[in-house]
């Protein structure tokens, strides 16, 4: 009986600490760390993040490889991550805290830039190519996977030949800085439905907002 009553306990521990981590949730948003590239279009997931962090009254926290701070809305926690590692290697970071935190594949949001689509427009999806993106390559090399959620936040592609990089890590213009604000409030409700309502209703309901 004794055996018994501990073979059940353990089961019952396993289902508790598995209901656990499927109410948590890390969402990585990259950029590079200094402030010259605090305000340029490759930081757009730093800026998310401490969008939500400003608004929700939370403050980040330097801990190994990143900046961490949580965020607790009805019953769910997530775990917003900023990589200090610098963009090419935000995998490393990312997969620390997926490790550390025991949070599932499917419970993983990667907030990036996306050149080719038009500015501020919002696109989730749950898996996909680098798209010759760092952030994403390292990510995905430390994944060994393709298949994980990203949120791309459109930067545009408005750039003369040769000038990619320039553009990519130049800062907003005064046209951009005035849609900005509406933008960053947009990104975070999606990035609050995707941990309250599941990743198909997200995209259904934010794709091309």
């Amino acid at each position: 009986m004794c055996k018994l009553l501990k073979k059940w306990l353990g089961y019952s521990i396993k289902v508790e600490e598995k209901e656990d981590s499927m109410k948590k949730f890390l969402i990585v948003g990259l950029g590079n760390i200094g402030e010259k590239y605090a305000n340029t279009r490759h930081n757009i997931g730093f800026k998310i993040l401490d969008y939500i962090a400003d608004t929700e009254d939370i403050s980040f926290e330097t801990l190994k490889l990143g900046d961490i701070t949580t965020l607790k809305i009805k019953g769910r926690t997530l775990i917003l991550l900023k990589p200090n590692t610098y963009m090419n290697l935000s995998g490393k970071a990312l997969k620390y805290w997926m490790d550390k935190e025991k949070i599932p594949l499917e419970n993983l949001l990667v907030v990036t830039d996306d050149l080719n689509l038009p500015f501020g427009t919002l696109r989730v999806k749950t898996k996909g190519s680098d798209g010759g993106h760092n952030g994403l390559k390292d990510i995905q090399d430390k994944l060994q996977t393709t298949k994980y959620n990203r949120f791309r936040f459109g930067i545009s592609d408005s750039f003369n030949k040769g000038q990619q990089v320039d553009y990519v890590l130049g800062e907003w213009n005064e046209n951009e800085n005035s849609k900005l604000k509406e933008r960053l409030k947009v990104a975070a409700e999606l990035i609050k439905s995707f941990a309250l309502s599941g990743v198909n209703i997200t995209m259904n309901q934010f794709n091309g907002k």
